[in-house]
């Protein structure tokens, strides 16, 4: 369907680090842009067949691919990433021709392509996908002996595509109404995949194949392949929307742990579900499911590797002691089921649509349980990381995010344009309304901008541009004269106008509306001022 951190030094860089290129080239293009064959079809539905093989860390499978026809075209382009190899494409059980372009194949149909019929293909290929090299910042398929004789398989793929290791339409535009995700495994071991396990079939040659289904569209980068020696339990969490189906799947020597960790989960989803509106997908259930890496956000299907732990492996990335008071793993990347599966950015340089608000949900969790205080201690203790290095928002049409202060600086713009808002109970609504209004969409980031900028009851664009296309931080400036206080804003886009919050001498906070030109208010008796913490701003005295 068309829709749709304070850690200790290099372990900082390590987790939030983005890779900034300075040329574009044709594989860039081919892989971020909506080509024209791309453009004509409107993906549908996938059934991913596949059959991993530990012993030489190779892959067999297939996709089918449905889709809808919106105007006549004859090509169409299927992403495969080398060294995988397309073994054939077959359309109404005809073999087609196709050439390959890197990591694309342009498909040539000889079937006549008419607007609004429902077709077909099936791409069936074959290889060792590329070995995960530090997963889940630079992913692939992960291969990892488990000194049992068994060999635990996942996979993450985030703006690396998961054309990795499957044939797919890769690109974030267009995600499928539903999927199927077939997976073949040794006997003695369990996949776990997106979605609803629907039966479970036991093969002639000692393996057995899971079929999961998914109900809701999902973005390709959400779809997962976990393999290993599962040991698993349920629970039923009594949500917005009723009974949601909670699965549980950890090694078997993590067990004991685990049952106590995860009791977290129905927390999660209790705090979420007050600020976000109903988890996004009831019909699919949630799952946390271990893995050898940190963790990830997949749809339905959440990885968790962070070692039965508070905090990030242990450590608090705001320096505050909050950050220690959860599991970094469980809220983060749940928090994503909401902002990156429910709502999902178009095109990779709008990251910030899914990290920002996903940041911002570690303080709003913060403060759920343990007070609007504590909350904001949390996202302003996060300021010491942010880089001011380069824009947020990315390059558009090339698959290039940007900046990695989409994670700490995009939570402190939000955290600030609450204050702005000036008004809890509008601002929960904002962030419900956002899920509700773009459920299950693909959207680009001035979308999203737009709609906070007209329910929060004033043109907050200008806002928007600085914290996510300038590297600047606002500064407050201001002078005492004749018994007033005279100020502006400088280093700031122009027209920007927002509000902020000041406390003159001992007197009461209140609000004061800074533009670029010098405005005044009456401060007899006084030659201080301070800026309330929750803008992410600074202060200056100017020269007189």
């Amino acid at each position: 369907m068309l829709k749709k951190m304070l850690a200790v030094g290099l372990l900082l860089n390590s987790f939030y680090s983005v890779a900034q290129n300075t040329t574009f080239t044709h594989a860039d293009t081919l892989r971020g842009a909506i080509t024209a064959e791309r453009a004509w079809w409107d993906l549908t539905y996938y059934h991913l067949q596949v059959k991993p093989n530990a012993a030489d860390s190779s892959l067999t499978g297939s996709t089918l691919v449905q889709y809808k026809v919106l105007k006549p075209s004859q090509v169409i382009q299927i992403d495969l990433q080398e060294p995988l190899q397309v073994q054939k494409v077959v359309q109404d059980g005809r073999e087609l021709k196709y050439k390959r372009d890197g990591n694309a194949f342009f498909i040539t149909l000889n079937k006549e392509q008419k607007t609004g019929n429902k077709e077909s293909i099936e791409v069936f290929y074959s290889g060792r996908p590329r070995l995960a090299k530090r997963p889940p910042w630079d992913g692939g398929v992960q291969w990892v002996p488990n000194g049992k004789g068994n060999t635990i398989i996942s996979t993450s793929c985030q703006g690396l595509g998961s054309s990795v290791w499957w044939p797919c339409k890769d690109h974030m535009y267009d995600e499928p109404d539903s999927m199927m995700i077939s997976v073949t495994v040794p006997a003695n071991m369990k996949d776990i995949s997106n979605g609803v396990l629907r039966s479970v079939i036991d093969n002639d040659d000692q393996t057995k194949t899971f079929n999961w289904f998914v109900k809701n569209p999902i973005n390709n980068y959400g779809v997962n392949m976990n393999v290993a020696n599962y040991e698993s339990w349920d629970e039923v969490y009594k949500g917005e929307k009723g009974d949601l189906p909670v699965s549980y799947y950890v090694l078997p020597e993590n067990l004991e742990k685990a049952k106590v960790q995860f009791k977290q989960v129905p927390m999660m989803l209790k705090a979420f579900e007050h600020w976000f509106g109903p988890y996004p997908f009831y019909e699919d259930g949630y799952k946390l499911v271990e893995v050898p890496y940190l963790g990830m956000e997949h749809q339905s299907s959440v990885t968790y590797g962070n070692g039965y732990k508070d905090g990030y492996l242990g450590r608090d990335l705001s320096g505050t002691g909050w950050g220690l008071k959860w599991d970094f793993i469980i809220i983060h990347e749940s928090g994503h089921e909401w902002f990156a599966n429910n709502i999902t950015y178009k095109d990779v340089a709008d990251m910030w649509v899914h990290e920002s608000f996903t940041n911002y949900s570690e303080n709003l969790y913060t403060e759920f349980y343990f007070g609007k205080e504590a909350g904001a201690d949390y996202v302003i203790g996060t300021r010491k990381v942010i880089a001011n290095d380069i824009p947020i928002v990315g390059t558009y049409g090339v698959n290039q995010e940007g900046s990695k202060d989409m994670y700490y600086k995009g939570g402190n713009m939000l955290h600030t344009i609450r204050q702005v808002v000036n008004n809890d109970e509008k601002w929960r609504q904002i962030l419900r309304g956002l899920n509700k209004e773009f459920y299950h969409q693909t959207v680009d980031g001035s979308q999203i901008e737009a709609y906070v900028s007209k329910h929060a009851g004033r043109d907050i664009s200008k806002v928007f541009d600085q914290y996510l296309r300038d590297v600047r931080i606002p500064v407050l400036e201001y002078q005492f004269k004749n018994g007033a206080m005279q100020y502006r804003w400088a280093n700031v886009v122009d027209g920007f106008d927002m509000p902020v919050k000041v406390q003159i001498g001992s007197g009461k906070d209140q609000f004061i509306y800074p533009s670029t030109d010098w405005k005044s208010v009456k401060a007899k008796g006084t030659t201080t001022m301070k800026v309330d913490r929750n803008f992410y701003v600074e202060s200056k005295l100017a020269k007189s």
